[in-house]
């Protein structure tokens, strides 16, 4: 059993035994600590002053705060209301072990919380009480200049974030859902994910706490957890401003939120979905600033670019862009049109929702609930005199039909599918029930892709992969000699991840001769990627295995992000 802090103090010499008795009775009649009696009783200045007396009561020992630069990506495994009530803060990570700094001691409880909350071991180290509230100041977000709810919300600048209803009904518009410390709080969380310029908003509500989180260059950040009194009035704050029905918390709800945030104008599209404990909010952050409309900064390779090019110069035809939720579909789409929009051309697109709007571009956002649906936006399109129709995403068989027919009678039609490679979207049209001569004859290319993080280039360093992640590579060991292998090691830039952005990887697909009979023949999707590779094609794998070579990507984001 460790010492009592008093007969360490003692036998320390910090204080005298009549000191410690006064303190002690103190201790017994006001409730507090013993070293906050002993600074009453005049025994000493402050408790800082007993930190390593502190320090050997939990057997742990004391650092010196205020000489270490912490990394945000550490700081950041513990939420800013946690570090701030507990006093607590995270300042290194090796492996499955967190090394945390406390100023006092009572709050070692809280390590069985960050257990929980990050998966990993943790080990305590102290300082003193002032040294850890100055860094909690320095690295979290808010000042800690007051206690309770208003550490957590701090002020944020109104006039930088103007919210824009699409709708605004005298009876929500007037519904006082809380004060205005709640409203700063949604706020908050809404710029921070666009400062960091995440590309999704998670409010998810647990049984006894309110987690949010962004996605950032495609993984999930934890960022804070909320009270939980307070899930009620943060989602219908979030409903008054996606213009939702704030009564309704038993079916899901879809809406969308227009924001200014300095001089950016951000759509927000918003999702509600009950869950067992509260509704559940995932928002994405639609920023048209982030929008890359220039192809040759996408990742193609140089004869994918011009594949590329060379079917969209086509007169008519079918291009497809194929990948998961969240591959950059859309974008390329959205680059794709771009390049081909000229004064001279009436484009048309049918989207579900439309994400950025394009100058120069009709673009119709389909609305199921009402009957315009992909297929009834096309048939109109097409009595519409249109040149190029891009449609958001073929999902039925009419769909498919009136994009094929459009594409075979002088229109360049562009869409995407979701498959897991080039070769298979072309069967995926065929099961569908699109005759294949149909296909062999309509579609002029087709594009499967993925993202992957790119390291961070201010912290990029080499890495030397493992046998097993080698083999999953099918790099052998002596090929391995020759490429130089990097990672990111982890800085204040990326936030202690190592990645900073990402980029594309591609199977770019051109329907030649001789795919096209395979086509006809009702091939199988490796008969027709054994084919293209012999006509230069590069796989997902290939392409992404280059930018792994050329020191874009790590071993385990292609491992990740691609099938052997």
């Amino acid at each position: 059993m460790s010492e009592k802090l008093g007969e360490i103090l003692l036998r320390d010499g910090v204080v005298s035994q009549d000191q410690l008795q006064v303190a002690l009775r103190g201790q017994l009649e006001n409730g507090k600590s013993l070293g906050e009696n002993l600074v009453a009783g005049g025994a000493i200045a402050s408790v800082d002053d007993i930190v390593w007396q502190l320090a050997a009561q939990i057997n742990t020992q004391v650092v010196n705060l205020s000489e270490m630069e912490l990394l945000p990506g550490i700081v950041s495994l513990i939420p800013e209301e946690m570090a701030i009530k507990y006093g607590v803060i995270p300042v290194q990570k090796e492996e499955r072990l967190i090394h945390v700094v406390i100023g006092d001691p009572k709050n070692i409880f809280v390590v069985d919380a960050i257990k929980f909350l990050t998966g990993c071991n943790v080990r305590v180290w102290m300082a003193p009480e002032s040294q850890v509230k100055k860094a909690v100041e320095k690295y979290y977000v808010h000042s800690v200049q007051t206690t309770g709810f208003d550490n957590i919300i701090q002020d944020v600048e109104d006039s930088n974030l103007e919210v824009v209803q699409e709708n605004t009904e005298d009876d929500s518009a007037d519904y006082n859902v809380m004060e205005a410390p709640l409203v700063r709080l949604v706020n908050k969380v809404l710029t921070d994910a666009v400062k960091i310029r995440a590309s999704d908003i998670h409010i998810e509500t647990y049984e006894k706490t309110v987690r949010v989180r962004y996605r950032l260059d495609g993984t999930l950040i934890e960022q804070t957890t909320l009270p939980y009194k307070l899930k009620g009035a943060i989602i219908s704050r979030i409903k008054i401003m996606a213009t939702l029905d704030i009564a309704e918390r038993r079916l899901p709800q879809d809406g969308r939120i227009k924001l200014h945030i300095g001089h950016k104008k951000i759509d927000l599209r918003v999702s509600v979905l009950p869950t067992i404990y509260g509704e559940k909010v995932v928002m994405r952050i639609l920023d048209q600033s982030n929008l890359n409309l220039d192809m040759s900064k996408m990742g193609f390779s140089e004869k994918s670019l011009q594949d590329f090019k060379e079917a969209l110069n086509s007169p008519f035809g079918m291009i497809l862009v194929t990948g998961p939720t969240g591959s950059g579909k859309s974008t390329t789409l959205y680059s794709a049109l771009s390049t081909v929009n000229t004064p001279d051309t009436n484009i048309m697109t049918a989207e579900d929702p439309v994400e950025y709007n394009l100058e120069g571009i009709n673009q119709v956002a389909v609305n199921s609930e009402i009957g315009l649906t992909f297929a009834a936006a096309l048939k109109s399109f097409l009595r519409q005199d249109p040149d190029i129709i891009m449609v958001g995403e073929i999902r039925d068989l009419e769909t498919a039909q009136i994009a094929t027919k459009a594409a075979l009678t002088g229109h360049l039609v562009l869409s995407t599918l979701h498959t897991n490679d080039a070769p298979s979207t072309i069967t995926r049209l065929a099961d569908m029930g699109i005759e294949p001569f149909l296909v062999a004859t309509s579609v002029r290319l087709v594009i499967a892709q993925r993202l992957v993080r790119r390291i961070c280039k201010d912290c990029k360093t080499e890495d030397h992969p493992s046998t097993e992640e080698l083999r999953l590579l099918e790099i052998s060991e002596q090929e391995a000699k020759g490429i130089h292998f990097f990672k990111g090691a982890g800085c204040t830039v990326c936030g202690g991840t190592g990645f900073k952005g990402r980029v594309a990887i591609h199977q770019v697909l051109p329907i030649s001769e001789a795919i096209k009979k395979l086509i006809v023949d009702r091939a199988t999707p490796d008969e027709i990627e054994k084919v293209s590779l012999g006509e230069g094609v590069m796989n997902l794998r290939m392409n992404a295995l280059e930018k792994l070579k050329a020191g874009i990507t790590t071993a385990q984001e292609v491992i990740k992000s691609t099938k052997i």
